[in-house]
């Protein structure tokens, strides 16, 4: 799909076939790229994922708010995750949800504890002991750094039971959630992705 040919008005009122048509096309266009690389993991990998590139455009911040606040689960009382990746994902998710009057905060969790003040890990509203709360991450690889955030969360007594990833590189993440008990759903896994740009 031509994003070009997308009135980006139009995307608030599309509906989930096209906002993940779109979404996937920005990811393709912007943040993946091929050739050598280090991860953070210190692995070697063929290919890169910056979404980034896509989640701080005003179209790929509005698409993927819409597709993952229809994802949330009836209970969610705010959404979450760690600093840097998941920032303008939450932001995104929290302004969609106001749109659609049923308003949910975003939390963002310091890789460190701030270093004045309340040095606390969390910044965001505070919610009530056992509030509800979906991790967001924009690429999930072996899965360290959505579960660095729930276990923050939990440690500040929030109930974490799902995390939401743009994407899945498909290197160990699903299996490390599936054994801390917490559901995983990726909007699109590496193969998607691989398959659309190569087409």
């Amino acid at each position: 799909m031509n994003t070009e040919q997308i009135a980006y008005s139009s995307l608030a009122k599309a509906n989930t076939d096209v906002l993940r048509q779109v979404l996937l096309a920005l990811i393709v266009k912007y943040a993946y790229v091929e050739g050598d690389f280090i991860l953070a993991s210190g692995a070697k990998s063929s290919y890169y994922i910056n979404c980034k590139q896509v989640t701080l455009r005003a179209e790929g911040a509005l698409t993927l708010g819409r597709l993952l606040f229809q994802l949330l689960p009836e209970d969610t009382e705010a959404v979450a995750g760690l600093t840097l990746g998941a920032d303008p994902m939450v932001s995104a998710v929290s302004i969609v949800s106001a749109y659609e009057n049923n308003p949910i905060p975003a939390l963002i969790i310091r890789k460190q504890p701030k270093g004045h003040g309340t040095k606390a890990y969390i910044e965001g509203p505070s919610l009530a002991q056992g509030a509800k709360i979906v991790v967001l991450e924009d690429v999930v690889t072996t899965g360290g750094s959505a579960l660095t955030a729930v276990e923050k969360l939990q440690d500040a007594g929030y109930k974490v039971t799902q995390i939401f990833s743009l994407v899945d590189r498909e290197q160990g993440g699903s299996e490390l959630y599936k054994s801390k008990g917490i559901k995983f759903q990726a909007l699109f896994s590496i193969q998607e992705i691989q398959q659309q740009y190569s087409a």
